[in-house]
């Protein structure tokens, strides 16, 4: 079992381009930098408490364009621009290379970011993701409960509407759901900002250069992701190259959260491993 370590963290706004994006980095050991990409709608804060289990790096979380503090562009960014816009912050924190896990929509902006911009990306970790509109789609229930960003407005109903939406053990954790529900709504998205991330999505996928990526890529998948079935991640560890598949026993869409120190000695594993 790893031990929680409190990490001092510091808040930074970088300007990548005409793009000003809120950064968060946690001042780690001496390992590889890991550049933590969350899902739809939601802040980089929220991984503060699950990199306390990754104490021996520094992490680097970011609100995507139109969440939290970063303010969303007058155009709508397609997932390559934005790749371009992450490998520009990772340059302007004066890194070379960094070790990504990417969560749910942060995976698919993660897949590219390995695929335009390979030599930022050491290894890869990506978690209750999917190859884009190629992908096995969730059920249709948690599916329309997505489409909405009510969730991050309102506390009450993200706890209501939690177990539909992102199944697993997220029943069983209610103070940490009550936790991500008070963040989520002091940082939310815009309405135009979550909108453009689900346009971001409408006409991408990574299915046919998967068989490219160089990278080692760790695909973690939970077995009960109401969002994203686990069939999704069996193709990407079937057409990943350098892969391996890993499933979270009792795993929802949210288990990086609900299992973090599970997840955190996998990937502590996975990525210091020669």
């Amino acid at each position: 079992m790893r031990d929680v370590t409190h990490v001092e963290s510091t808040t930074k706004d970088l300007h990548i381009g005409s793009q000003r994006l809120r950064v968060m980095v946690g001042q780690g050991g001496a390992g590889r930098p890991l550049l933590l990409i969350n899902g739809i709608g939601a802040t980089g804060q929220l991984f503060r408490p699950f990199t306390q289990h990754l104490a021996d790096r520094e992490s680097i979380a970011f609100d995507a364009p139109g969440v939290g503090g970063s303010p969303a562009p007058f155009y709508p960014p397609t997932i390559r621009r934005l790749a371009g816009v992450v490998a520009g912050l990772v340059h302007d924190l004066g890194h070379q290379q960094v070790d990504v896990l990417g969560l749910s929509w942060g995976g698919t902006l993660a897949q590219e970011l390995a695929h335009r911009h390979p030599d930022v990306v050491r290894r890869l970790v990506l978690a209750a993701t999917m190859s884009g509109w190629t992908s096995l789609p969730g059920r249709p229930l948690a599916v329309a409960t997505l489409m909405s960003p009510l969730r991050y407005y309102s506390p009450a109903y993200l706890e209501r509407v939690a177990p539909t939406l992102y199944g697993g053990a997220i029943r069983k954790h209610p103070q940490l759901l009550h936790e991500h529900a008070q963040i989520r709504a002091s940082h939310p998205p815009t309405l135009i900002g979550y909108t453009q991330q689900l346009a971001a999505l409408r006409r991408w996928t990574s299915f046919c250069w998967l068989p490219r990526l160089t990278q080692r890529t760790l695909v973690l998948a939970g077995d009960d992701d109401p969002i994203v079935p686990l069939a999704n991640a069996r193709l990407l560890a079937n057409r990943i190259p350098h892969s391996h598949l890993q499933i979270i026993h009792n795993g929802g869409h949210l288990f990086v959260f609900t299992h973090a120190q599970e997840i955190a000695a996998a990937m502590s594993e996975f990525l210091d491993a020669e």
